[in-house]
């Protein structure tokens, strides 16, 4: 039995940089816990992000989703962009 649901790898996280056309950079953050000691601790990893239409501003928190290598560096692109409730 085949199934039709794709299932892609999606990130949250924050722009951090956009000096070049078509691309931002996404900061996203998680939570790794150590094999022996079960810390936990935070890593940080930056994604180069296609942005086509040039949309998204700094500080705006986006879900990029992986997809096939677009240059050496950007294999990611925007899903959209968090709403987040303000009180």
């Amino acid at each position: 039995m085949t199934s039709n649901k794709v299932n892609h790898r999606r990130k949250e996280g924050i722009i951090v940089s956009k000096k070049t056309d078509k691309t931002i950079i996404v900061l996203v953050e998680s939570f790794k816990r150590h094999p022996r000691y079960k810390k936990q601790y935070k890593v940080s990893k930056r994604y180069k992000v296609h942005d086509p239409k040039n949309e998204y501003n700094v500080e705006d928190k986006l879900i990029i989703e992986e997809v096939r290598p677009l240059s050496k560096d950007k294999k990611w692109r925007v899903v959209g962009k968090v709403k987040e409730f303000k009180k």
